[in-house]
């Protein structure tokens, strides 16, 4: 059978597609959750940035890798992992700067009331950006195989 009379990897699904569709608003709120509440029950930002990434995932499973692939700019997967790793930069260095150590939350309570919280929420929520955009890559990075790396000119002499 030659490539073009093989049955593509992709199946295209109504039930598969509706249910993503459905389940996926759910499962990112989930992650959220799973973000924010890292501080006081299990989980944290990275078991919920894990969680995010896996909405992609099931969007691709559903939909097909190539038109997530579209769909997912790459500028915003690495907009996303920078931003995250600038929050939680930005938290811990500011403490550094108001003469304290590196996330010493306390520091930012003559600015704002109940900042320790406050900051550990914005921490979770950076390493869950951090976190989602990794897995979002390697997916997408895995799903694209290794075909692109054998059998070029150079290997072959």
């Amino acid at each position: 059978m030659s490539g073009e009379d093989r049955p593509g990897l992709y199946v295209e699904s109504t039930i598969i597609m509706t249910t993503v569709r459905v389940v996926a608003p759910f499962v990112l709120t989930f992650a959220l959750f799973v973000m924010f509440h890292g501080a006081n029950s299990p989980g944290g930002g990275f078991q919920g940035g894990v969680i995010a990434g896996s909405v992609i995932m099931m969007l691709a499973f559903a939909y097909g890798i190539d038109s997530t692939r579209e769909w997912v700019d790459v500028r915003v997967v690495a907009t996303l992992a920078s931003g995250g790793v600038l929050l939680f930069a930005a938290i811990g260095l500011g403490t550094i700067l108001l003469g304290g150590n590196f996330l010493e939350y306390h520091l930012y309570e003559r600015f704002i009331s109940h900042a320790t919280a406050y900051g550990i929420e914005l921490v979770e929520l950076g390493i869950g950006g951090i976190v989602a955009s990794v897995v979002i890559g390697l997916f997408f990075l895995l799903a694209a195989g290794y075909g692109h790396a054998v059998d070029t000119p150079e290997a072959e002499e």
